[in-house]
């Protein structure tokens, strides 16, 4: 080969190389400008949407200082209505106060009066007291000569009674005694037997004018007349399984009606009356 065609290779190999280079440059440059543009471009859309972002935050400040606005003078409003309330209550308060101590001053006028009246009725109640033991002395005195009163007969049924009640007196001093149970009734004729203890009683007739009386005395499965007994007379009788000795005396005898006690011993069955 000769020198002239080895350069001139040469010279298209370098210039070849030197297109390609450029070539690739400008390719290059063109994508870096591709990719530039839409970097503007996205850049350019975040700018927007940020200028809108501001507009609308801008705008909710603007309604966020028109309601503190429209606040503060609610609150200015309420705080002058609230201080003339207060006003309005205090003088209130201090009215209440006056007519509170006005109406204390009566009760005390009115208590010392009463404590003066409290103290008469005091000396009066004093004075009472002194009656009523006197009264009480005298009670015990006529106590006394109730049981001094009080006799034993001997009954319908032979036996020597026990002490006779003629009447409620006497026979609320026998209860105190506590030696045998008494059980008062109160018998009409027609009715239908009082069931008294373990025994029932029913009256067949009663004569006021001669005080005397009839009646049917019902125990033990067994029925027992009582006939033509007089007032305050004690009617006696046998009843329980060991047979104890029950007894009963008319102290009232009306028209169709008698009325007395029913006395039995303590062990002598439930005292109860119906």
């Amino acid at each position: 080969m000769s020198e002239e065609y080895v350069g001139e290779r040469s010279y298209s190999g370098a210039l070849f190389a030197v297109v390609a280079v450029a070539l690739i440059a400008a390719l290059g440059g063109l994508v870096w400008c591709y990719a530039l543009q839409n970097h503007l471009g996205a850049t350019e859309q975040k700018i927007v949407a940020a200028d809108q972002k501001n507009a609308e935050l801008s705008q909710q400040l603007e309604a966020t200082n028109a309601r503190l606005r429209a606040t503060s003078q609610t609150l200015g409003q309420s705080v002058g209505m609230t201080q003339k309330q207060i006003e309005i209550r205090t003088q209130s308060i201090i009215a209440q106060q006056k007519a509170a101590n006005s109406r204390l001053e009566e009760e005390e006028a009115k208590n010392s009066k009463q404590i003066g009246a409290v103290s008469t009725d005091v000396a009066s109640v004093k004075t009472d007291v002194g009656g009523v033991k006197t009264d009480v002395a005298t009670t015990k005195s006529d106590l006394e000569e109730t049981k001094t009163k009080l006799g034993r007969v001997v009954g319908d049924a032979g036996v020597m009674s026990g002490l006779i009640a003629t009447n409620h007196d006497e026979l609320e001093v026998l209860k105190h005694k506590g030696d045998r149970n008494y059980l008062e009734f109160t018998l009409q004729k027609g009715a239908k037997p009082t069931l008294l203890s373990t025994i029932k009683l029913q009256l067949k007739k009663a004569d006021e004018k001669h005080s005397r009386y009839t009646l049917d005395v019902s125990a033990d499965d067994r029925n027992i007349e009582k006939k033509d007994k007089g007032l305050d007379e004690p009617v006696q009788f046998y009843t329980g399984k060991d047979p104890v000795l029950y007894e009963l005396v008319v102290n009232v005898i009306e028209k169709n009606k008698v009325s007395g006690y029913l006395s039995t011993p303590k062990n002598g069955g439930k005292a109860s009356a119906q």
